[in-house]
């Protein structure tokens, strides 16, 4: 399970390499890798900021790859970087589409663009991209499991440390990903949202 997840993040960032937001593929940036990654943690707190009420989450496996252009994969000097945030609270059917809308809407709200959103039933999602290059995602996943992502666009390669946000939750022992565990009063409750909130 590690394996596939571990070469589904390798995949992601391969393929988030070399472009950004607003076709800003070429543009050389001054920031070096590790200070991507702080943005990137930086814009997934703002965003489980603008969650009210608030949720309960913990850092999930970052990953980090070189960039690589042309058929042979020539390196570039650049890396990516990606951080992963996984939600701890249990958010139930009834009101992963509120909780989707109020991280939309959000995003939007900062001038990042909605690139493509999966409507899916079961594990709906919604991809977005920041002016500066960051590809950013919610996703709902196995147990109606939400994660945050951001990617950082192809920086200056440079050694990558752990993020230093604090969680809002013990750490978890276990295989990743550990499943949701905290009942909130808003989140879990299996009535639609009511009018008005």
């Amino acid at each position: 399970m590690r394996a596939a997840v571990s070469l589904l993040a390798l995949t992601v960032l391969a393929a988030g390499c070399g472009f950004g937001g607003n076709g800003q593929s070429d543009r050389k940036s001054t920031m070096n890798l590790q200070q991507g990654a702080e943005r990137a943690d930086a814009i997934l707190q703002e965003t489980l900021a603008a969650v009210q009420p608030e949720l309960k989450w913990n850092h999930g496996p970052g990953s980090d790859a070189g960039c690589t252009k042309g058929v042979a994969g020539a390196a570039t000097g650049t890396g990516s970087a990606k951080r992963l945030i996984s939600i701890l609270t249990i958010v139930s059917e009834q009101r992963r589409g509120a909780l989707l809308g109020v991280i939309e809407r959000d995003w939007k709200s900062r001038g990042y663009t909605i690139t493509n959103v999966n409507e899916s039933q079961k594990f709906p999602a919604i991809y977005a991209s920041t002016p500066d290059g960051y590809i950013l995602t919610v996703k709902v996943g196995g147990e109606g499991q939400f994660f945050l992502n951001a990617a950082t666009p192809c920086l200056t390669d440079s050694g990558v440390q752990q993020p230093t946000s604090k969680p809002n939750t013990p750490d978890r022992k276990g295989e990743y990903p550990v499943r949701p565990d905290v009942q909130d009063e808003f989140w879990s409750a299996t009535t639609p949202v009511p009018s008005g909130s």
